[in-house]
């Protein structure tokens, strides 16, 4: 095992902003314990551009010591664990994170930016996912196949050390569709949280210690994407990789898993989803459902209805209808304010490219419906913006711009909306707006996108799989099909003797 000599550290209080206060991990979370390493990461909180707290950050050889300790703890229990140990301990993780509920809400709130009512609906998802992969521990089975003379079947295994790097939009749901599917299938993680919210990642860390998680089997290894983040992607002894990010790192992520060991890899990468609006809709109904399509989360989310097309004929008063929506119902500011429903972009870099984006989009021409704007002079706070009347080449049609801005040009057929929808190398996310069910299912079939939503949107299920098409990448999150992100077939042939 690697050597490593870290000192243990202490938790830090802190007081969130709507004044609770609580003891937060600041260490590097393995193999049970939270050390202390030679850098640290400053979090800062993006409604007030203060520094909340900083943490310990990871480099190569702290994720050797993590991969050491998950690899020792796969192979003397936790690879032949029993399926009750496993569901028990999913269980009291949910459990854990349903007494803590408003606590980890407002940790999320903190370092995130967006608003108390998404965390609150995060980590009720979070609690929904843990207590449905529990129930699966005990189905992770093969099957029989006929054949003459033969005994032949197949059995599912667990993969080994899973390296899982997740972004900073979700940081509490990304680790949660991550961990659990790879606990229940009886493998061991080392997770790295972005470097911006990795407040409570750590805290998770402090749940698997209450919930009785063995030592080694989750690791919580914060750190810099280029150094953390790649001894991770390079590391010999990890044997699967999950990524959640932009399209251009998954790119890196997977030619560097295959160099290193072939290394299975799933990746949830970019969208830039098309919300198709029929003019038989419910408009009230669906000026709901635009503005989760896209201002939810600030638009931090890669499955955001950033393109919506509209039927010609009701194109002019959706566009009126849309703008007073907005003006009348999304408001925006602290995550604490419950009146608001949009908070802050989570960092200063990411609220500098929505901004140049909302400037390109000024200067190619396109109409300005509202927004395009920040909102005050302290914290990353942006307007809701929407610009209409665009063009297909348009820069900000093409590109995920992962933020509060959407676009919107008409149709006039079926096909028409159907061939604009799936020209994008993105397939991600896609919606429906219509009241005929034919329409519906049929472009729904259509639809070249991982997930469609009909007569919703950014509506999430722990039972119902969520992952991409094309350049949005591959494998599934949530639902049964993410075991088999953590799982390997093996096939059992016995020939049978000769009773004649």
């Amino acid at each position: 095992m690697t050597s490593f000599n870290r000192a243990p550290t202490n938790a830090v209080e802190i007081t969130l902003p709507n004044g609770v206060k609580y003891e937060q991990p600041v260490g590097i979370f393995v193999n049970n314990e939270f050390y202390e390493t030679d850098a640290t990461i400053t979090v800062e909180n993006p409604a007030t551009e203060e520094n909340i707290v900083e943490v310990y950050s990871a480099n190569a050889n702290d994720v050797d010591y993590a991969v050491d300790c998950a690899e020792k703890a796969f192979n003397e229990h936790w690879s032949t664990s029993s399926s009750a140990t496993r569901s028990k301990i999913l269980h009291k993780i949910a459990d854990l994170i349903e007494e803590k509920k408003e606590l980890i809400a407002a940790i999320e709130s903190s370092d995130n930016g967006k608003t108390l009512a998404c965390s609150r609906g995060d980590v009720s998802l979070v609690i929904n996912y843990f207590r449905y992969t529990a129930g699966f521990t005990d189905k992770i089975d093969g099957r029989s196949i006929p054949g003459d003379g033969y005994v032949n079947y197949t059995y599912r295994e667990p993969l080994g050390v899973c390296g899982q790097i997740i972004p900073w939009n979700f940081p509490l749901m990304m680790l949660a569709w991550k961990i659990a599917p790879a606990l229940a299938t009886c493998n061991t993680v080392v997770l790295k949280p972005a470097s911006a919210t990795p407040l409570n990642a750590l805290m998770f860390g402090k749940i698997c210690q209450e919930a009785g998680v063995p030592a080694g089997v989750v690791n919580i290894v914060p750190g810099p994407g280029r150094t953390c983040g790649e001894a991770i992607i390079n590391h010999p002894k990890i044997r699967k990789i999950a990524f959640t990010g932009s399209t251009s790192i998954g790119r890196e992520v997977m030619v560097k898993a295959a160099q290193s060991n072939l290394k299975k890899v799933t990746l949830e990468l970019g969208g830039k989803s098309a919300h198709l609006v029929f003019a038989d809709c419910d408009l009230e109904k669906t000026y709901q459902n635009l503005v989760n399509g896209i201002f939810l989360n600030a638009g931090q989310i890669c499955s955001s209805g950033s393109r919506i097309y509209v039927q010609d004929t009701i194109y002019e008063k959706m566009l009126e209808g849309f703008k007073k929506y907005i003006e009348e119902n999304i408001k925006v500011g602290s995550p604490f304010d419950e009146s608001n429903f949009q908070g802050a972009i989570t960092n200063k870099q990411q609220f500098d490219t929505i901004m140049d984006y909302v400037k390109i989009g000024k200067q190619s021409g396109a109409k300005l419906l509202c927004g395009g704007e920040r909102l005050g002079s302290k914290g990353y706070f942006i307007k809701p913006t929407v610009f209409y009347d665009v063009k297909e080449d348009d820069q900000i049609v093409t590109e995920e711009i992962f933020g509060p801005v959407v676009v919107i040009s008409k149709f006039s057929t079926i096909d028409e909306a159907v061939e604009k929808a799936n020209h994008s190398e993105y397939g991600l996310g896609s919606g429906i707006q219509t009241n005929d069910l034919n329409t519906a299912l049929s472009v729904a079939k259509r639809l070249k996108a991982g997930t469609v939503w009909i007569n919703t949107y950014n509506d999430f299920d722990a039972t119902v799989p969520f992952g991409g098409y094309k350049q949005s990448g591959f494998g599934r999150e949530m639902g049964e099909e993410a075991l088999d992100n953590y799982t390997q077939v093996k096939a059992v042939r016995i020939k049978l003797r000769d009773l004649k």
